[in-house]
């Protein structure tokens, strides 16, 4: 339950403060308490200094996972941006700051400190070609805020090419390159390449460090202005010597809600039957306890079919929000602090942390391996 306080405020202040709330159109209440959480972000910010192997900032940043992964290998976040309100509450109550909200919203000159590497897990649109089409037909040449404009990837595009950092690491699901037939993969490597960064991009398999087959596509491109056109980077990440199994994962007591219900047991082994029978490959997944699972997804809040766990004399059960949380390389000191419906979507919708980890310290050992060109240092000051 959230806390009240009671505050005498000063009448020119408490005047300021609702003319401020009817332009917002938010309650006083959240206008107050999102003055609270700016005063903690600067007293976070004056904490955190200038340590740091390097600065970053974590875009579309949900629950924090590539903030843990890029903070793990010595950088400092010093901007992130997340929209969903109860993504916000979870990253709020693991890291002392509350995200900036729409990214659409943010000005890349006033609002976004300069940085070393940004990241971004941003979502998978359709970009729209037909403007490009008729204005190569008029004659007229088109860059990436033309090709771009009107998807999230605009504003990841628009802030790397304001800031200039000396990299960034994107990451999206394994079907971008085929994504709207290929026009939109197309359209991210011209627009990239367009900013004179060197590009690399490699599908990686979660199962690497987590009992969990999770295939994702890293984008990492590196700043061609300022470490010139000879840049080495590969994906050869070290793993660790022994493979992740499903009961690394599992909770020792788990509460008797996590066990479907018989109708709902009997509804997925039915549909499973039929698809079966159809010869499609649609149905619920058992994971035994030496194996890997399915890729954990935002809607296994709704039956949990893809991941289920076997119980002796019981039907399955779903997996509990920290089994997720241990699937995806969250250590128990990770925070849940929403429903279980919220952490499903959270957990399902983030990155497996250790494999992050892994693609950063690849990035920041390319980063301080390769010399800066002396120009491009003076020019950045």
């Amino acid at each position: 339950m959230p806390k009240q306080i009671h505050v005498r405020i000063d009448d020119r202040i408490y005047e300021t403060l609702a003319e401020y709330a009817t332009v917002t159109k938010k309650p006083v209440q959240d206008c107050v308490t999102e003055a609270l959480v700016l005063l903690f972000d600067d007293k976070y910010k004056e904490k955190c200094g200038q340590q740091g192997r390097f600065t970053f900032i974590d875009l579309f940043a949900g629950i924090g996972g590539m903030r843990i992964a890029f903070e793990s290998n010595g950088g400092r976040c010093v901007f992130s941006s997340e929209w969903d309100r109860y993504c916000q509450k979870t990253y709020f109550d693991n890291f002392g700051v509350l995200p900036h909200g729409d990214i659409t919203k943010i000005d890349e000159k006033k609002d976004i400190p300069d940085h070393d590497v940004l990241v971004a897990g941003f979502p998978c649109q359709p970009f729209s070609i037909a403007g490009v089409s008729k204005k190569k037909s008029l004659g007229k040449e088109t860059g990436f805020l033309d090709k771009t404009q009107g998807t999230l990837f605009f504003d990841v595009v628009r802030i790397i090419n304001e800031k200039r950092p000396k990299a960034f690491l994107l990451e999206n699901v394994k079907n971008l390159r085929s994504h709207d037939k290929g026009n939109t993969w197309r359209v991210i490597m011209e627009s990239l390449n367009e900013l004179d960064y060197e590009i690399f991009s490699e599908v990686l398999d979660g199962q690497l460090f987590s009992p969990q087959h999770r295939e994702r596509i890293f984008i990492t491109g590196f700043d061609r202005k300022r470490y010139g056109n000879n840049i080495n980077f590969d994906f050869s990440i070290q793993t660790p010597q022994k493979s992740p199994k499903v009961k690394d994962i599992l909770e020792s007591t788990v509460d008797k809600k996590y066990t479907l219900s018989d109708h709902l047991w009997q509804y997925l082994q039915d549909y499973a039957a039929k698809h079966q029978a159809k010869g499609n490959g649609f149905g619920y997944g058992l994971a035994g306890p030496d194996g890997v699972t399915r890729t954990l997804s935002a809607r296994y809040y709704k039956d949990g079919s893809e991941i289920l766990i076997p119980q002796n004399g019981k039907n399955p059960r779903r997996l509990t929000p920290r089994e997720c949380a241990r699937l995806q390389g969250y250590d128990d000191s990770f925070v849940i602090s929403v429903s279980d419906t919220q952490a499903y979507k959270q957990f399902g919708n983030s990155v497996v942390v250790p494999l992050v980890k892994a693609v950063a310290a690849r990035m920041i050992h390319t980063m301080e391996s390769m010399p800066e060109n002396e120009n491009r240092r003076e020019q950045i000051g």
